[in-house]
């Protein structure tokens, strides 16, 4: 961004009254010098801008260079319009009024609206170009109005601008009558964009900002010249149609439900909203039922499947005590036959121990053999003779149970 001081050459002539250019010459001028005002302080912060005016009772510097674009906005109003325009002395006071300048680093520019004849010839206007160009001020020149051959006027500016240019930093507008507004114009122009930058996107909305607070109107949609900033342009474009598509389908859309609503009576839709409700009341009963059989079938599987379960396993502890029992039973029938063959031996055992005591020999010497037994006491004899007796009963005894 550069830092800039610049006073502009209003032309507030008689000439300005003239309607050549919408609303008039006069009016179209002070929009165009808002928007560059506005232009030039939105470039950069310490961009400061002064005004003075070039006809009247003479040169009058209405503000000094400030960064305060309200004041320098306000003083445009109440300008007085009458005599000629003074092109020249108009310079000398704006390279005056820049050399006197707080900030010493910034340019100096001087933007002069030649909207009257001038009536000063080629040379001093070349002298004029020459002092400027050495003390290092750029001219820009804003040609509209008269351009009648007569005087000139159109050689007289080049010459001007001939003698001032250094390095393309001063430039020449020639502005014809027509339908499109003067600051239209000049914001595509070098007086606007500056040295070959183009200007910014910021600085062409705060332009535009200012003509629109002014009442000015750029005759673009939405006061925004797609040539300088084409992608705003686009992008408002493009919004604004998407904005009336959603306004057209939400109109549609209660167009639709208001003919819906005249066309059905009331008592259909509660009607309807009845047998919905209905119908999906019977249904979620008839789906009740339906999961509490399914619910039941399944718990009946599962007890079945633990009882088969259950049984099986009573089963095998069923089997292992019979296996149990058998084992009992036989152990018990092995027992009863041992007894058994012990009850069928008795007899001959029986027989023996009569053998046994009917040899007295042999009961003598085995009682002999004993210590402290006398085989002749009559005790042991006794002893012997019932044991003896005993025998017999029992051999007896014997054959008559089984005869019986």
């Amino acid at each position: 961004m550069v830092l800039e001081a610049t006073m502009i050459c209003v032309d507030n002539s008689e000439w300005m009254r003239n309607g050549d250019y919408s609303p008039s010459r006069f009016q179209a001028q002070a929009d165009a010098i808002n928007l560059i005002c506005g232009a030039k302080t939105q470039a950069n912060p310490e961009n400061t801008v002064g005004v003075l005016t070039m006809a009247g009772k003479g040169v009058r510097v209405l503000a000094t260079p400030t960064s305060d674009l309200g004041r320098i906005l306000a003083c445009m109003h109440g300008l007085e319009m009458g005599g000629e325009m003074n092109i020249t002395s108009a310079i000398q006071v704006a390279q005056l009024a820049l050399k006197h300048r707080q900030n010493k680093n910034q340019q100096q520019r001087i933007i002069v609206f030649a909207g009257s004849p001038v009536k000063y010839e080629k040379k001093v206007l070349e002298m004029i170009g020459k002092k400027l160009k050495k003390n290092s001020v750029a001219l820009d020149i804003v040609d509209f109005g008269e351009d009648d051959d007569d005087d000139g006027k159109p050689e007289k500016l080049e010459a001007l601008l001939s003698a001032v240019n250094n390095n393309d930093s001063s430039h020449l507008v020639h502005v014809p009558p027509g339908p499109d507004a003067l600051s239209d114009v000049l914001i595509s122009s070098p007086v606007f964009t500056g040295d070959g930058e183009g200007g910014s996107g910021f600085a062409v909305a705060a332009a535009a900002a200012t003509a629109a607070a002014i009442g000015g109107s750029s005759g673009y949609d939405f006061d925004v010249d797609p040539n300088i900033d084409p992608e705003l342009a686009l992008a408002l474009r493009v919004s604004m149609e998407e904005e009336r598509a959603r306004q057209e389908a939400a109109a549609k859309r209660s167009a639709d439900e208001a003919s819906r609503q005249g066309e059905e009576p009331p008592s259909k839709s509660e009607d309807v909203i009845m047998t919905e409700s209905g119908d999906v009341s019977v249904s979620n009963e008839d789906k009740k039922p339906t999961n509490d059989m399914v619910d039941e079938n399944d718990l009946l599987k599962q007890a079945l499947a633990m009882s088969m379960n259950m049984s099986g396993s009573g089963n095998s502890a069923g089997d292992a005590e019979m296996s149990e029992a058998t084992s009992a039973d036989q152990e018990l029938a092995l027992a009863l036959q041992m007894s058994m063959q012990d009850s069928a031996g008795e007899p001959s055992s029986q027989s023996d121990v009569n053998k046994v005591l009917e040899d007295q020999s042999f009961l003598s010497s085995i009682l002999e053999s004993l210590p402290g037994v006398d085989p002749n006491d009559p005790s042991v004899k006794e002893l012997l003779a019932s044991l003896k007796n005993q025998s017999k009963e029992k051999d007896e005894g014997g054959p008559s149970k089984e005869d019986k």
